[in-house]
């Protein structure tokens, strides 16, 4: 997927409430240097948190 640009990367973004569920995508280095967090769904305890990024 960012094989040959390295500008975009794929990055894991894991659950911060603990059910070690997580979410594929990828963030723009230039643009997004610190770590992402983004609230999203958790169907293990089916609620929205916050998702960190894994590295």
């Amino acid at each position: 997927m960012a094989g040959r640009n390295a500008v975009r990367s794929v990055v894991r973004l894991r659950s911060t409430a603990g059910t070690g569920f997580s979410y594929l995508t990828m963030k723009n280095r230039r643009n997004d240097p610190d770590r992402l967090v983004l609230r999203k769904y958790d169907p293990h305890i089916r609620q929205h948190v916050d998702f960190r990024e894994d590295r």
